[in-house]
């Protein structure tokens, strides 16, 4: 059965690679093993309803029109400005508030692609026109955009909370502290580059300018804030938190910026439903696939193999094994979770593994792993928006790649710094 489980990931990784969508790779895929083992056919279509039936899945769809919603108040304008004043002064001013807005951006929108399709097409021509690089301003932006998948809501925090049941208010209190740790480090790294190559502030700092711009961004700052604070005094679930949100954003973008038309609440539902649709439906084939390698027993083969390469009883030893696969997984197939998750939680739970420490780095390695070739998703998006060659990109980024593997392995010794904030929950 291993060797069929073997070939059944060849075949995937192979479609995968030749472009297929990913749907249709994985179809085929558990198709072939269904086949060649003798299984039964509806064995599939019954694994992804499975997959796509635990009604914590609600809260993407609900997530994912408040990103919108809020997307289509023309808030970003508000929060580059505000961004601007905070970290403006710095050396290399703007590339500081590129992550900034990110930071900031992201947490409305809940996914590293939307918030670079958002931000992407105004930072990176701003920047290049401000005489930043092209391939760094396309590589600074695709990384940065991976900030706001840590800050809640978090696509990627939702679909990990419904493959291991773990709490997803939890999730996204432990993804807090990390997310501004990713936006640390990313910023040491611009001051370092930005005093080798002589990139200047873009303005001074000025308090007056702070609560100026501040009190523009208040509003959008505030569905962030109002989901963590609901949260963690037991307001509401984590569900009913994404229909608060929904419905904040309606406010605010009929109430009180008027900017919401007909049109772009039409647009808004569509682009909900698209993204929606897509993600619900590699989580169900995803979930099929990680019951075929379940039937084949890869998880047991897979702990075995670990424990023999790392023959210790050392936890955190054998958690950076895990990611390191995870990460390896994560080069060539996006999504992750939904694909690796079935295969690594019987190792969790038999390493006795903290399901909420471990939600946060599999997304931090989510987000390095779309920043990383072959694939490196973001990357190529980035250079599609700012028309630069991939590969410039891919050299450029290379720094903040290893300021994300650096902090990846500061969470991982650290588990405090995602564990504190879910304890004020108990």
């Amino acid at each position: 059965m291993l060797g069929l489980a073997a070939t059944m990931l060849g075949v995937l990784f192979v479609l995968v690679l030749l472009g297929l969508p990913i749907v249709i790779s994985l179809v085929a895929a558990v198709l072939m093993f269904l086949t060649l083992s003798g299984g039964w056919a509806l064995s599939l279509p019954q694994q992804v309803l499975a997959g796509v039936g635990d009604y914590l899945l609600i809260t993407l769809p609900l997530f994912i029109l408040a990103g919108g919603l809020m997307n289509a108040t023309g808030i970003a304008d508000r929060l580059f400005a505000f961004g601007a004043a905070l970290v403006g002064w710095m050396r290399g001013g703007l590339a500081h508030v590129n992550v900034a807005s990110s930071l900031m951006f992201g947490g409305m929108i809940g996914t590293s692609v939307a918030d670079l399709a958002g931000t992407g097409s105004v930072m990176i021509p701003k920047m290049k026109a401000s005489g930043y690089p092209g391939p760094f301003s396309a590589a600074l932006t695709a990384t940065s955009s991976g900030v706001g998948v840590l800050i809640p809501p978090s696509s990627p925090m939702i679909l990990y909370s419904v493959v291991t049941g773990t709490s997803l208010g939890a999730l996204f209190l432990a993804g807090v502290v990390p997310g501004l740790l990713m936006a640390g480090v990313m910023m040491v790294t611009i001051s370092i580059l930005a005093r080798r190559n002589g990139w200047q502030p873009m303005n001074s700092f000025e308090w007056s300018r702070v609560l100026h711009t501040g009190r523009h961004a208040i509003l959008p700052l505030g569905m962030p804030a109002m989901i963590l604070g609901g949260l963690i005094f037991g307001i509401f679930t984590a569900t009913e938190a994404g229909a608060f949100a929904v419905a904040y954003a309606l406010a605010l973008s009929t109430l009180v910026y008027r900017t919401l038309t007909w049109a772009k609440l039409r647009q808004a539902l569509v682009d909900s439903a698209i993204l929606t649709g897509e993600v619900l439906m590699v989580v169900g084939f995803s979930t099929a696939l990680g019951w075929a390698l379940s039937q084949a027993g890869v998880p047991m083969a897979l702990s075995a193999g670990i424990e023999g390469l790392f023959p210790t009883d050392n936890v955190t030893i054998r958690i950076f094994a895990l990611l390191l696969l995870a990460l390896i997984a994560g080069m060539v197939l996006d999504p992750l979770i939904p694909m690796i998750m079935p295969v690594l939680l019987p190792m969790l739970i038999g390493l006795d593994v903290d399901l909420i420490h471990f939600g946060v780095l599999i997304v931090m390695t989510v987000v390095i792993g779309q920043v990383t070739p072959p694939v490196a998703i973001a990357l190529l998006v980035a250079a599609k928006i700012g028309r630069d060659d991939v590969w410039q990109v891919t050299r450029a980024n290379m720094p903040f790649l290893w300021a994300l593997v650096v902090a990846l392995i500061i969470l991982t010794l650290f588990p405090a710094l995602s564990l504190t904030l879910p304890g004020l929950m108990n």
